[in-house]
């Protein structure tokens, strides 16, 4: 879910051409490798609106991915997520036996969502975009993961560490989710709109 490259801003020219070309960072340069992401240390995590006044917010607690990043050539970066479906949490036993029920995610004939990447963008500055096919229920729908550098580190177990913030929304109808109820007060009890957010921490494969 990395992609590493700084556009340059000394010209006019630089600036103009973000799109097409990128000034590697030395460093980041350096973080060029592949990474698996620390589920201890990172959080997927998403919000609904309900009932048309207020935020639910909830995450996925069992999930595992993998990262390729290179700094080099950041249109060859790549990621790959795996979320067991079973793992959601949202601070409520039962809207979580309602969430993985037939109503929704039917966990048991579906216990993955998965995300894979096709394309990678550097933006300019910290900022880049991942876009890949997000697989819920058997539909697979590509969406665009807006992401921002949060750096790079090595722990005091000797682990190299990079973190990534992201941010993107969905609408849940597109994957088959349509379950909802009415308000007598006009509305619905479920949002549309998911907005997704994930904050990333991944360590750096021996070799």
């Amino acid at each position: 879910m990395g992609i590493f490259g700084r556009k340059t801003t000394d010209t006019a020219e630089n600036t103009s051409a973000v799109a097409t070309a990128t000034a590697v960072n030395p460093d980041l340069a350096a973080l060029t490798g592949d990474y698996t992401i620390d589920p201890a240390h990172s959080t997927i995590g998403f919000v609904a609106r309900h009932a048309m006044v207020t935020n639910v917010k909830g995450s996925f607690k069992d999930f595992e991915g993998t990262l390729h990043l290179d700094g080099t050539d950041p249109a060859r970066s790549t990621a790959s997520l795996d979320i067991k479906m079973d793992s959601i949490d949202t601070g409520s036993a039962d809207r979580d036996g309602h969430l993985k029920s037939a109503d929704f995610f039917k966990t048991d004939e579906f216990p993955a969502m998965t995300f894979r990447s096709v394309k990678a963008e550097a933006l300019g500055g910290d900022d880049y975009r991942i876009t890949g096919d997000l697989e819920i229920l058997g539909t697979t729908k590509q969406i665009s993961i807006d992401l921002e550098f949060n750096g790079a580190a090595k722990d005091p177990f000797g682990n190299e560490r990079v973190g990534f913030e992201g941010k993107a929304e969905i609408l849940r109808s597109e994957w088959g989710l349509t379950w909802n109820a009415a308000l007598e007060t006009g509305g619905v009890l479920v949002s549309d709109k998911i907005k997704l957010n994930f904050d990333i921490s991944a360590i750096r494969n021996a070799g």
